[in-house]
């Protein structure tokens, strides 16, 4: 589920490619228009990993007179996802000091 412009969203993912620890794609061929999302984990250091996510879509039909607005919504709300992700898992790993 996903809040933009003040609507909840519910999508449905089929995953196309999956190589734990290194890359994740999956296409939502509904809502608004179809799209591939792919994040990718890269390792920093022992206690760091870097994501990167790629999102892809083709508007269609109206929703092309629309695209400029559908990205910029997207892209706010997949901040805001993120960012909500990150304090969970930060909240979830125990600091340095309590690791030994």
């Amino acid at each position: 589920m996903t809040r933009m412009v003040g609507r909840l969203h519910s999508h449905t993912y089929e995953v196309v490619e999956y190589v734990p620890g290194e890359c994740l794609t999956m296409l939502n061929r509904g809502g608004a228009f179809p799209v591939e999302t792919t994040y990718t984990w890269e390792e920093c250091d022992e206690r760091s990993t870097r994501m990167t996510m790629r999102y892809r879509g083709e508007p269609t039909g109206l929703h092309k007179l629309l695209a400029s607005f559908m990205g910029t919504a997207t892209r706010r709300a997949i901040e805001k996802d993120l960012a909500r992700l990150k304090r969970l898992i930060e909240l979830l790993t125990p600091a340095p000091n309590e690791l030994a």
